[in-house]
């Protein structure tokens, strides 16, 4: 536990599941002020029903910057401004290159590199306002390596890894800017463009002989956002079970 969570304000995009989810019930076991941002209402209402101690739900989609500032200003009427976002919003479809159709390219990139970089436009106004603050963005092992029928969700991910080291030029040393790097992760979104045999193979191959669970990656997003981190900004940080360990 990190004593200096406790209060702080936090949004978390695509916070209705997977990662996202479990990073908002890590958070608010911290004691923080959470605030969940996602696309789909449905979720977002069970998630309303189900936790309690999450503080608010904002229904928006990240890639439409005019929803996005709409989001903050009811965060704003929420909890007064945030101290830290945790950008984790995406979408990815398995497909081949190909096959891709424009309208899927300009989706992922739109959702997984537009939004990160208008949700942290937002954030960023704030939090150089104030002069302190936290954003940790959700990128990947994919955006590091090369991964077969990814090639939008590749691009994407490889842009928020340059974007997180840019801002964190940019805005250090009042603000923390860092990346988060999952390889894989045992979420809904895995089990449904996998079938129970390929989630096999792909744990044969990863050191740890499995996937990582969603709150695993949460605890790190944790310490990051602490002050026990107080002196990493700029960084991409791989969490993958050792799967990339032995490509370089």
């Amino acid at each position: 536990m990190y004593k200096d969570l406790a209060g702080k304000r936090i949004m978390i995009t695509g916070g209705a599941r997977g990662i996202g989810l479990a990073t908002a019930q890590r958070f608010v076991d911290e004691g923080s002020r959470v605030v969940v941002l996602d696309i789909d209402r449905k979720a977002l209402s069970a998630v309303a029903r189900k936790n309690r101690r999450i503080e608010g739900v904002v229904q928006a989609d990240v890639s439409d910057p005019a929803q996005v500032a709409r989001a903050f200003r009811e965060t704003d009427g929420i909890f007064g401004g945030i101290d830290v976002l945790i950008a984790n919003a995406g979408i990815s479809i398995r497909k081949d290159l190909v096959e891709i159709p424009d309208e899927q390219w300009a989706r992922v990139l739109r959702t997984n590199l537009d939004g990160v970089f208008y949700c942290a436009r937002e954030a960023v106004r704030q939090m150089k306002a104030r002069g302190s603050g936290v954003v940790l963005m959700t990128a990947s092992t994919n955006g590091t390596e090369g991964h077969p029928f990814y090639a939008d969700y590749n691009a994407s991910k490889a842009g928020v890894i340059l974007l997180a080291k840019t801002m964190a030029l940019e805005l250090a040393p009042a603000i923390r800017v860092n990346a988060v790097c999952p390889g894989y992760v045992l979420t809904e979104m895995q089990k449904a463009e996998y079938t129970p045999e390929m989630l096999e193979a792909v744990n044969r191959k990863i050191p740890m002989k499995r996937h990582a669970d969603p709150a695993e990656i949460a605890a790190l997003f944790a310490f990051l956002a602490s002050s026990e981190a107080a002196y990493i900004t700029g960084a991409e940080i791989c969490i993958d079970g050792g799967e990339t360990a032995g490509l370089n």
